[in-house]
């Protein structure tokens, strides 16, 4: 594939980025001038195969050899899959006595009030391998009952015996007394041995909350096997091919971190791909000057929906897993992460289609992956998906899919949908990816009004920011069922996320859990905490800084404490400002709590003690600068270079759409729909009564014409 010309800021290195998918691998490299760039097909059994493919393809492309790289990026969901399917390491969960039910009785509310059948996500660990032993440490630090060794030992050799790979450890107040789990570990590695995973909520998850901190422990266990092996793999295959240069690992909350705490703590990284994605939007809006962004991520497995306001994503501190129902908030498995909120559903180009008992047709959340994938890629895929669907509906070219690398089959997309999900419903296969096509569209849909309602927002006035290999193909539509009227799709679109990638910033959130009253706090205490929370930031982000020619005076670090009044249950995060803390700080924090407090919720309590609930500390490199991105005037009315038959769905007949080829459309060029815009990684489809024109920076801007 050619170079395409880099609308992204590039300080002059080569760096590498590459994001695992469930059905394809996508690589990025970028130079100063020049983005290349390649999908390839995932190797879900040895996903490090895939990785290196790629990047020797497009060092290949771009005639450099791969010791040349100066930074690899890398963000994959290996453990968000693992997650939802269930398919991590056997895992033991040793805690305190008494309160080994605690992740099974989860919040003790049910996410649906009224369904008697409510379901309940599975179990990570099962109640036969959750243990308590005898242990207790108060909240001050008084120690009421020494930790009981001898039942740690009996507790360990019977996981021994049930062959546990895994072990999740979680005491009462551990976040910020962990000398009894400390201990524990010792004594389950002198049973278990050192190829036994030992994970401690001390260290994974150090705050209040038991029941989030004991989920996120044994989260981070369940998946810690699967990708320390993978990374290690990677790792070494990278070594042999002469990459030496620095390995970042894309973090869920937007940052990136190193290698060696990536393989410690990979439950960080279970929305990396996504997070990518959501940095590649933010970017976007702040150069184009959109206010207000929803970010549309479509790949191979699932969709991704994020908003984005002022220039930044959504950042929260709480994420859940696989929502098993209706996208419901509480019917998923609850992580406590520094996390970009967005909402993730099982449609993506792999999604398999079927009728259901009430002859209705739905799509996904399962997908045909890359093995053996859709019906049309001829590798032994026997059902029906979206690609199928979209094939037939005319909007992607069998010969031209994936770079032409891929040529799909036409004949074996449609006797899948015929057979699947047409003969029981009486129609043909054209009808069948129509019913599809509409049913993905209107899954999406309704998962970004879900996402837009929970935030109190209304799509209407959104910007929608089109990426990934699936999402150009369904974009418009979807803005049209959500009453947005201008679609944007970004250079290197099918490719997206791991641009973003490279746009992230080297990044690392420390948290601390203190409860205390603000008045009452030790402050030569405070100060020394928050100076081992910036030491240890800094050991994670000035080498991984360096790396890209930064020093430490570049790093921004911000610093929150989360108050609360006396008695409550939620807190407000509130900013510290710089230098050491004194007396006249505090107060400072005080008035700023009780001015939040008023704002959020109308009222002070006036003599009421403030306390203290957590301490959080970020650093950060600056975001990538934004250069202005303007929409030239109409320099020319593109040329067609030939017409297709395809599906236009909002007046449900097919029309010929005028075919392009997106390397050769100049900025200022513009067209009409109905057309299809064709790239080496995905199509763009405009729908009829809809515009396009190229941006100075050679992205796709769509708007609906009044």
């Amino acid at each position: 594939m050619k170079p395409t010309p880099s609308p992204w800021t590039s300080s002059g290195e080569l760096r590498i980025a590459a994001d695992i998918g469930g059905t394809f691998t996508d690589i990025v490299l970028q130079t100063r001038s020049a983005v290349y760039s390649c999908k390839v097909l995932t190797t879900p059994r040895h996903p490090e195969l895939a990785v290196m493919e790629g990047m020797l393809q497009v060092c290949a492309q771009a005639g450099i050899r791969p010791a040349q790289l100066s930074l690899f990026v890398h963000g994959t969901t290996l453990a968000t899959n693992a997650l939802i399917e269930r398919k991590g390491a056997r895992t033991a969960f040793l805690t305190t006595a008494g309160f080994r039910d605690v992740l099974e009785m989860g919040y003790e509310k049910r996410y649906s009030q009224y369904d008697i059948d409510i379901e309940r996500p599975a179990e990570l660990v099962a109640r036969p391998l959750r243990f308590g032993v005898g242990e207790r440490i108060t909240a001050d630090g008084t120690v009421l009952q020494p930790l009981d060794e001898a039942a740690v030992l009996a507790a360990a050799r019977q996981m021994k015996a049930q062959r546990v790979e895994a072990v999740a450890i979680g005491f009462l107040h551990a976040y910020a007394w962990p000398a009894h789990e400390r201990r524990a570990r010792d004594l389950m590695q002198s049973v278990l041995g050192p190829d036994v995973t030992v994970c401690l909520s001390s260290e994974v998850c150090p705050e209040m909350r038991e029941y989030e901190r004991f989920s996120t422990t044994c989260a981070n266990a369940y998946v810690r096997p699967l990708m320390d092996g993978y990374l290690a793999r990677l790792r070494t295959l990278l070594d042999e091919a002469s990459i030496t240069c620095p390995m970042l690992l894309m973090m869920s909350g937007g940052g990136v971190t190193t290698l060696e705490l990536a393989r410690r703590f990979p439950i960080r990284l279970v929305e990396s791909g996504p997070a990518g994605g959501a940095i590649l939007a933010a970017h976007l809006a702040r150069a184009c000057g959109f206010d207000e962004v929803m970010a549309f991520d479509m790949g191979g497995t699932t969709a991704k929906i994020c908003l984005i306001t002022e220039g930044e994503p959504v950042r929260a501190r709480r994420f859940e897993i696989g929502r098993i129902w209706h996208n419901l908030k509480g019917s998923g498995l609850p992580v406590r992460i520094p996390v970009i909120e967005l909402v993730e559903i099982g449609a993506g180009g792999g999604s398999i289609g079927r009728v259901d008992a009430l002859s209705r047709i739905t799509v996904g959340p399962d997908s045909a992956g890359a093995e053996p994938g859709p019906a049309c890629y001829g590798r032994g895929g026997s059902v029906p998906t979206v690609t199928d669907a979209n094939l037939i509906l005319g909007r992607i070219d069998a010969a031209e899919f994936a770079a032409g690398t891929l040529r799909l089959d036409t004949g074996a997309a449609r006797d899948a949908l015929g057979r699947n999900v047409g003969e029981a419903l009486g129609m043909d296969a054209f009808w069948a990816a129509a019913g599809m096509s509409e049913i993905v569209e209107e899954n999406m849909a309704n998962a970004a009004r879900t996402h837009a309602i929970e935030r109190g927002k209304t799509l209407r006035d959104f910007t929608l920011v089109a990426f990934g290999g699936g999402a150009p193909l369904h974009a418009a539509r979807l803005a049209q069922k959500l009453g947005i009227c201008r679609v944007l799709v970004p250079a290197g679109a099918g490719v997206g996320s791991a641009i973003g990638f490279l746009q992230a910033p080297m990044a690392f959130e420390v948290v601390r859990s203190a409860q205390g009253r603000l008045s009452g706090l030790d402050l030569t205490a405070a100060n020394h905490m928050l100076a081992e929370m910036s030491d240890e930031a800094f050991a994670v982000v000035l080498p991984a800084a360096r790396a890209v020619g930064l020093g430490r005076e570049a790093l921004r670090c911000e610093r929150i404490v989360e108050l609360r009044y006396e008695g409550q249950g939620h807190e407000l995060r509130i900013v510290v400002p710089e230098g050491r803390l004194d007396s006249s700080a505090l107060a400072g924090l005080g008035e700023s709590f009780e001015r939040a407090y008023q704002r959020v919720y109308g009222v002070r309590v006036p003599g009421s003690e403030v306390e203290i609930v957590s301490w959080m500390l970020t650093l950060a490199t600056p975001p990538s600068p934004a250069t202005g991105v303007v929409v030239p005037p109409m320099s020319s009315e593109a040329v067609a270079e030939g017409a297709r038959l395809a599906w236009e769905a909002a007046r449900g007949e097919t029309m010929d759409f005028k075919r392009y080829w997106r390397p050769r459309l100049a900025p200022g060029a513009s067209l009409s729909g109905p057309a299809l815009i064709g790239e080496p990684e995905t199509t763009t489809v405009v729908p009829a009564g809809w515009r396009l024109r190229v941006d100075s920076a050679g992205h796709l801007l769509l708007e609906e014409i009044a």
